[in-house]
């Protein structure tokens, strides 16, 4: 089993992300093979809570209130509506259910209240809970702690130093204090990135360094691939060549050994084949559902007929942590 580190050098992963792209992708199935039950993928499906109108400019976000993507604002929905789309998921095949709400920041008001009781409910389903809600404090962290959230979504986009051409209303060192309080809460961290956006190789590096190097690995470490939208800055942004998204894939995968390496956004402009060699080169996560947020998304069904082609099969709901089933459970009895 391979040393976990937290002590990576940018040159050192820029020595792994260089390789010729064969060797890197061998080396990665191998490390897969390692630390995981290879040819299982774990399930998620994403749901947008609350949409659009949100003051922040992330430069890719069809979400964000100053940009005009057509995309129409929608105020939080109700608990019961957010249960049987959980439903649904699960039996579509998804073993995590996440929730997003287009805010900036979470603030203690009535619309969270709500989103603690979504997050109790949708426990009873024996699912895992991930939320990603905007920034934290340490206390709104602790609340969905004992609401039985399992994981929390916050991804720090890309490099430190490219972050700033990307968001402007807030600093990438607010993006770290908000895994910080969730780590902090007991709740597992899920944070990756986006590639396409005009980053060079550096800053996809710079990237992975940043969460190589925290005190604890995340979990789960999103790879997203941008999907440009009609009215945000990046719009007229190039797709991404398939074989960077594997090479970021690969990287992390040997960075990050015990990490969920999840094939997010852009895999719908992905081929079967393009797809089979993500998971050869250690993605182990996906996506499935036909919307991430308000973009497209292969539907469950098209999925599930993959699995069952590249002989992959579903993770089980709280695999790597059975002990937060049980916190999950008590949520649920005293919702």
């Amino acid at each position: 089993m391979s040393v976990i580190r937290h002590n990576w050098t940018k040159e050192e992963i820029s020595g792994i992300y260089h390789k010729p792209l064969l060797q890197l992708v061998l080396e990665a199935a191998d490390m897969h093979r390692q630390q995981h039950t290879f040819g299982e993928v774990q399930v998620s499906s994403l749901l947008s809570i609350k949409t659009g109108g949100c003051s922040e400019d992330c430069a890719y976000c069809p979400q964000a209130a100053r940009y005009h993507t057509g995309v129409q604002v929608q105020a939080l929905m109700k608990v019961d509506d957010v249960v049987e789309k959980a439903k649904q998921a699960k039996e579509g095949g998804a073993s995590r259910f996440c929730m997003g709400a287009a805010w900036r920041e979470v603030r203690d008001n009535r619309d969270f209240d709500r989103v603690l009781d979504m997050v109790k409910e949708v426990n009873k389903l024996d699912m895992e809970v991930c939320c990603t809600l905007g920034m934290l404090s340490e206390s709104q962290a602790a609340k969905l702690a004992d609401a039985g959230l399992y994981a929390y979504n916050h991804n720090i986009d890309t490099s430190e130093e490219y972050y700033k051409n990307i968001i402007s209303t807030r600093d990438f060192d607010n993006r770290l204090d908000t895994l910080q309080h969730v780590r902090k809460a007991g709740i597992t961290v899920c944070s990756g990135g986006i590639i396409g956006m005009g980053e060079t190789d550096e800053d996809r590096i710079g990237m992975i360094h940043t969460l190589a190097n925290l005190p604890k690995h995340p979990e789960s470490v999103p790879i997203n691939a941008l999907v440009p939208v009609e009215g945000t800055p990046l719009e007229d942004s190039k797709r991404v060549p398939f074989y960077d998204l594997v090479r970021m894939i690969a990287t992390v995968r040997l960075v990050m050994p015990e990490a969920a390496v999840r094939l997010s956004a852009g895999r719908k402009e992905l081929s079967l084949a393009e797809q089979a060699m993500c998971f050869m080169a250690g993605a182990n996560s996906i996506f499935a559902g036909d919307k991430l947020l308000t973009t497209p998304n292969p539907e469950f069904g098209d999925d599930m007929e993959m699995f069952q082609l590249l002989g992959l099969k579903s993770k089980a709901p709280f695999a790597d942590k059975p002990e937060m089933k049980k916190v999950a459970v008590e949520a649920a009895a005293h919702a």
